[in-house]
Order: C-alpha cells, then sequence, then structure tokens
C-alpha cells in the first residue's frame, strides 16, 4: 500500500500530507471541499487537489479521512468509490464501525498528537494507534503506519476512546490552564511570557518522570489551605474559576494521599 488519497484539509489533513510527502508512500490526490484549503495542502503533498465527487481518484490503495468527529460518517458514507476499497478514519473517539460495511476493508489510523495549521511536526515522533476487523489488512495497514510513525499501537474501538479521553486531558485542559494562567498574570499587569519557563519545565519534568504525580508540587499536594484561601479570595467575584480551583485542588490532595 502506497497510494494515498487524503480526504480532508485541516489541521490534521495538512500534517498527514507533509508526512507523506517526506516518505515514501505517495499522496495521489487532496479531496476537500474548502476551495481555499484544499489547493494548499495539496501543494504541501504535491498532487492534485479535488472537490468534486466525480473527479475523486479511484486508483489509490488507501482513501485516509482526516475530517472532524462529527463529520467522519456523513463523509465515509458518501464517498463515491468502489466497495473494494481500503477507507480509514483518523479519529480518536469515532467508532470503526462507522465507515460503511460496504467497503471491504475498513480500518481506523489515529495519530495521537495535537496539530495547528502552518506549524510543522515530526509525525515519526507521534504514537499512531491502528484498527482493523479485517485480520488480513493487519500486516498492509501496519506497515503503512510504520513508513510514517515509529509508535504504531493496535488499539479497538474502546481503548482509542480511552486514549481519546486522556488527551484532552493532557492536551485541551492543560492548554486550558496555561490561558487561565495568562489571563491571570493579565490582571497583575504582566505578559504570559513569564508563565513559559514555568510551563516548559513542569511538562518536562512530566515527560522524565516515571509518574506526572511523582512531580507534583504546589499548595493543594502539601495541603497548604492558608495559600488556597489566599488564591479563592483572589477569586472572588468569578464563581465558576473558584470552583475550577477547589475540585482540582481537593482532586490532588486525595490522590497525593492515596500514594
Amino acid at each position: 500500500m502506497k497510494r494515498i488519497v487524503i480526504i480532508g484539509s485541516g489541521n490534521l489533513a495538512e500534517a498527514l500530507a507533509r508526512a507523506v510527502a517526506a516518505s515514501s508512500l505517495e499522496a495521489v490526490q487532496i479531496w476537500a471541499r474548502n476551495p481555499e484549503r484544499g489547493p494548499a495542502v495539496a501543494r504541501i503533498a504535491g498532487c492534485g487537489w479535488s472537490d468534486d465527487p466525480a473527479g475523486l481518484d479511484r486508483t489509490a490503495d488507501l482513501y485516509l479521512i482526516a475530517v472532524s468527529d462529527r463529520a467522519v460518517a456523513e463523509v465515509a458514507s458518501a464517498l463515491p468509490i468502489p466497495a473494494s476499497a481500503a477507507v480509514a478514519h483518523t479519529a480518536g473517539s469515532v467508532p470503526l464501525e462507522t465507515i460503511p460495511e460496504r467497503f471491504a476493508h475498513r480500518a481506523v489510523f489515529y495519530p495521537m498528537q495535537t496539530f495547528t495549521k502552518g506549524r510543522p511536526v515530526d509525525f515519526s515522533e507521534i504514537p499512531v494507534f491502528l484498527e482493523t476487523a479485517d485480520p488480513g489488512f493487519r500486516a498492509e495497514l501496519e506497515s503503512l503506519a510504520r513508513e510514517l510513525s515509529r509508535t504504531v499501537l493496535w488499539a479497538d474501538s474502546a481503548q482509542r476512546a480511552r486514549v481519546h479521553l486522556a488527551a484532552v486531558f493532557a492536551c485541551n485542559f492543560a492548554n486550558h490552564m496555561y490561558a487561565l494562567g495568562e489571563e491571570t498574570v493579565r490582571r497583575a499587569g504582566l505578559d504570559f511570557g513569564v508563565l513559559k519557563p514555568l510551563i516548559a519545565e513542569t511538562a518536562a519534568k512530566a515527560c522524565d518522570a516515571r509518574s506526572p504525580r511523582d512531580v507534583q508540587t504546589g499548595p493543594a499536594v502539601r495541603n497548604d489551605t492558608v495559600t488556597q484561601e489566599r488564591h479563592l479570595a483572589l477569586l472572588d467575584g468569578d464563581p465558576t474559576l473558584q470552583e475550577i480551583y477547589t475540585q482540582i485542588s481537593e482532586n490532588i490532595w486525595q490522590t497525593s494521599r492515596k500514594r
């Protein structure tokens, strides 16, 4: 399996286009609705672009659906390609069965990473989670995945849902905490830049440790209620942030007591 059609033109589609272009695989087409992003991603991949169902390349070895989770079912159902085609989606929380049974080879190809337009990533470092119910398709799918990533894992839909949930905690929620930190220091007349060394060291310690719990610091893990009360007073007038602060602090303390 070498020839790939990437369906979509979002952040992940762009990252896949870069990764495929740098590998021994071949992107034969970007098929996407967006008339601005589609051609741009195609230029990165070094291939053509189409938004016309009649123009979808029908010679590819794999059709890789890289669209939003909620759009996977609609896109997969509407694909005007032969039933003998191999079709995979890239969504972490969407079951394999979302791809119609009419396709002979159905799969999931989930790269667990955060992707941003215009920001290159080292795809070889990204864990890729695979799933297929077709035993005869496993070897080909894994071989293709290993052309792009050094870490390829098999996970069924239930496992992958847990992985996706973990990613939300570790990435999306963590980044939101950075945003709340930025908002707080700006209220003190300071720039977000003062937090960047702290964020970098926190992430580095977590990555180097056996478990992030081993390197937990702060007033919550010490049960420093005096400092916590001072912080809550600073959040007076914002009950939502007070609740977030209280709940996370309580969870940190209770978890630390179990170790």
